[in-house]
């Protein structure tokens, strides 16, 4: 350091000595001095190197970027930084800004980043990776610099003990407030949905986190059902009027607002078990891209639940309830004829149930479909069956000569055989489910065995039909058997219901398990 003092003093002295009036400096002593200096400076150079090289050496990275953070903030406005904070659930609902910057995120994911999250569900086709908490991403837009990171808060719930609540945080200078609210968030809810639609994976929620994600009370994986249209086994007619009325739906939103009318449709799907009631819900949801809410109502306990759990479903999705005649006892119908009572200890009643479908809860939302299915039509309180609540009712008949020619093409690559004709006439005077004609085709490769096989199991049901001294449509065996099963279980499963002591549940939505 004192060669490096010496080295300055000489120089000042020669440079004041160059520029004095009395003394005009030569050619050589110009030179020399600009020797000195650029010596000194190399000088200086190297002996900054070392240093460096000696501070990296002692003091780790991580500490190091923290004291120039910390240096840096002494010589910043802290008064200028703004930050928003965006949680991931606001209340009971799905907070969709929350949803849309994590999915934009995604797009920002740089190898210099030291924590990220990855993940993959058992029917995803690639690993999805994500920033994890305490991980920083800077993003640029129109010029403005913005940062973003993820923390995560742990409360303390009384029912649930600890729960996570996930928070976004955006920084970025407070003059520049205006363009990030009104510009630059609305352009990151934009580019998630581009990004959705190109991964674009219907899923199937379900109570609870079974696997794949988890989204409060819903757990979700992804819906891999190959059901479309084109193989469904069902009456062209109907098919085509539920077609037409599903596009219609979906491209009404204008008009559904202009009439003051919530933005949904219900659909009621009833028959008998295996007419196809479970692979039409799949075509929808293929079909619209929705995904679906599962909803078993004996696991719910009482309205102020079954409210929670609407709002905490997302738009464009189809909420599902099936074997509605026998999910739950629903003691609704107290305030005397014609009336419905409130029931007792907010249970889950009636009034709650059609308040949950056509009342002001079910404005919750956009782009919404309601599904029931039944085997019997005729056990469903009509209150929930009317226009408004059910608006299509689609029967789900016994397999028909038409609905027949869509399993051959299925199941054997054929659109015509001299054997059809039989089979027809069969099917005119028999009654059998398609799943019943799908699993004959199914059981032999050749096209002309498994129709042969298909014409002796007609046959065979047919001369038992003759054999039943009772008119009219009788079921074989097997099927009464499985509906007084299906019947029992009803049965035990209301029975459970009312003998349930009813618990605490929390609110859902609004928080997360660790």
């Amino acid at each position: 350091m004192k060669l490096l003092f010496s080295a300055f003093q000489i120089t000042q002295k020669k440079v004041s000595k160059m520029f004095s009036l009395k003394n005009i400096p030569s050619t050589s002593s110009i030179l020399s001095t600009y020797t000195t200096f650029t010596a000194s400076a190399m000088l200086i150079r190297s002996m900054a190197t070392e240093v460096q090289a000696i501070i990296n050496q002692l003091i780790p990275e991580q500490l190091r970027n923290l004291l120039l953070s910390k240096l840096g903030g002494l010589y910043s406005n802290p008064s200028s930084q703004m930050t928003l904070l965006i949680n991931d659930y606001d209340g009971y609902s799905i907070n969709e800004l929350y949803e849309a910057s994590h999915t934009y995120l995604q797009t920002k994911i740089t190898p210099s980043m030291k924590r990220l999250k990855v993940s993959k569900a058992p029917r995803d086709k690639k690993v999805i990776v994500n920033i994890h908490k305490g991980q920083k991403v800077v993003d640029m837009y129109e010029g403005i610099q913005v940062k973003w990171e993820m923390t995560c808060v742990d409360t303390k719930d009384d029912e649930q003990g600890k729960v996570e609540i996930r928070v976004l945080e955006l920084s970025f200078h407070n003059k520049f407030m205006e363009t990030v609210i009104n510009s630059y968030l609305p352009y990151v809810t934009e580019r998630s949905k581009a990004i959705k639609e190109e991964n674009k994976a219907v899923k199937l929620f379900s109570l609870g986190n079974f696997c794949g994600d988890y989204d409060g009370a819903w757990g979700s994986t992804n819906l891999d059902h190959p059901a479309t249209f084109d193989k469904l086994a069902m009456d062209p007619a109907v098919k085509k009027e539920l077609v037409d009325d599903l596009d219609r739906f979906v491209r009404r939103r204008d008009y559904y607002k202009r009439v003051g009318k919530a933005w949904k449709r219900g659909y009621l799907l009833y028959g008998p078990p295996g007419t196809g009631k479970s692979s039409l819900i799949a075509a929808i949801a293929n079909y619209l891209k929705f995904d679906i809410y599962d909803l078993e109502l004996t696991s719910v306990s009482s309205n102020s639940q079954l409210r929670g759990l609407l709002v905490s479903t997302r738009n464009r999705s189809m909420l599902v309830i099936e074997d509605i005649d026998c999910s739950i006892e629903l003691q609704n119908r107290q305030a005397g004829p014609g009336g419905y009572g409130q029931g007792t200890n907010d249970e889950l009643t009636l009034s709650g149930l059609l308040n949950f479908i056509d009342g002001l809860w079910s404005s919750c939302g956009d782009e919404r479909i309601i599904v029931f299915t039944t085997n019997h039509k005729e056990k469903i309180d009509p209150a929930l069956l009317r226009p408004g609540r059910m608006d299509m009712h689609i029967h789900m008949s016994y397999c028909t000569p038409s609905a027949f020619r869509v399993l051959a093409s299925n199941y054997l690559c054929i659109t015509n055989h001299d054997l059809f004709n039989e089979i027809d006439q069969l099917m005119l005077e028999v009654e059998v489910t398609p799943a019943q004609v799908a699993e004959e085709l199914m059981k032999s490769e050749d096209t002309d065995i498994a129709l042969q096989g298909l014409i002796n199991f007609l046959r065979d049901r047919k001369l038992k039909s003759e054999n039943c001294n009772s008119g009219g449509r009788e079921a074989d065996l097997e099927e009464q058997n499985e509906s007084k099963a299906r019947e029992r279980v009803c049965a035990i499963d209301k029975i459970g219901k009312i003998n349930k002591k009813p618990k605490r549940k929390r609110k859902y939505g609004n928080k997360r398990k660790n």
